[in-house]
């Protein structure tokens, strides 16, 4: 790549470069540039420190990544419903909804494609995708050039450490259903978890834009509303401990890590959440025992205490309205056990 003459000059090599390449991350970058994989003006650089000046000419040697594929694998599933248009499955924590780079195996669509009998893997070079496999292909491609995931069937997601209900559809028209009811936000959703605190008042709304947080582009934040997307999330306390809640939250709709940022918004983040904050202790003294008490308690759950409870939705073909219902895990049961018997 040629820097043009109209580039400030100083810029570190390895920013300039992630900003250029498509995908590409910094980490990544510093280490092919330590790896005397980048060469400017015909010389190779190893510093990622290296300022690049205007008229620099940059090569970059590309490994490219193997393609994406969903392998079949035999996991067991815990299925509420099935029928020959849909399946609702609860999903457990730690299980990611599809693959894609770095969760290659193990997802939930790999349990799926086992599921419904396809025994060859699926690719994402396939074009093919017309074919009946047992899951809608209609979304399965990728949504923009490099994009790494490969989701047949996956209507909508959970965060890999969220537990709790998702309905997959088996056939395209199915899908576009499904689909139009999150759209319109016709579907029932509540979530569970365990918060920091007693929100005050015990029943809410709480509104805020959501976008990249420009402090952490890993995570998402309340913004301005023109840097992000409307997000609405209904609450509702079902139990109070002095320090710590159990709440009911209903999305209005349905964005990325929504609950865990309206509820960090608002100064009640959710317990164990290693992203918003929740494993440090939130509210209480914070004692050298109670702080112990806390370090067993997330070793015991190490993600966010956060369940999709309940899922109701319009079936697509027959009209009926299906709503199901799954208890808390076993992990969050126990933690509030444990809760309730220390801080109660």
């Amino acid at each position: 790549m040629y820097v043009p003459a109209g580039q400030t000059p100083g810029i570190r090599l390895d920013v300039y470069l992630t900003r250029q390449i498509r995908n590409a991350t910094r980490n990544k970058v510093q280490k092919g540039i330590k790896q005397g994989l980048v060469r400017v003006n015909g010389r190779t650089v190893q510093r990622p420190s290296y300022e690049v000046q205007p008229g620099d000419v940059i090569v970059c040697t590309l490994y490219k990544a193997p393609p994406v594929e969903a392998r079949p694998e035999p996991i067991p599933l815990d299925i509420y419903y099935e029928d020959e248009h849909l399946i609702v499955v609860n999903k457990p924590a730690g299980m990611v909804v599809h693959p894609a780079y770095g969760h290659r195996e193990g997802t939930l669509v790999n349990a799926l494609l086992h599921h419904v009998g396809v025994r060859a893997p699926l690719r994402l070079e396939e074009e093919a995708m017309g074919e009946e496999m047992g899951l809608s292909l209609g979304q399965a491609v990728p949504r923009y050039e490099g994009d790494p995931t490969i989701r047949p069937g996956i209507v909508h997601r959970l965060d890999k450490d969220t537990s709790g209900l998702m309905v997959v559809a088996k056939d395209d028209a199915t899908h576009a259903h499904l689909a139009r009811q999150f759209m319109e936000r016709t579907i029932e959703r509540m979530y569970e978890a365990f918060v920091w605190g007693v929100p005050e008042p015990p029943e809410g709304r709480i509104e805020g834009a959501i976008g990249r947080d420009p402090r952490d582009r890993k995570r998402m934040a309340v913004v301005p509303a023109e840097r992000g997307k409307y997000a609405v999330t209904h609450y509702r306390v079902l139990e109070a401990l002095p320090y710590v809640s159990r709440v009911a939250f209903k999305l209005e709709t349905g964005r990325t890590h929504q609950i865990r940022v309206h509820a960090r918004h608002i100064g009640h983040p959710l317990l164990g959440d290693p992203t918003y904050g929740g494993q440090q202790i939130g509210a209480g003294p914070g004692t050298r025992k109670r702080k112990a008490f806390f370090k067993r308690l997330f070793e015991r759950m190490p993600r966010q205490a956060l369940h999709a409870r309940t899922l109701g939705f319009e079936h697509p073909h027959s009209g009926e309205f299906l709503r199901f219902e799954a208890e808390l895990p076993e992990d969050m049961q126990d933690v509030w056990h444990e809760l309730k018997r220390i801080e109660g």
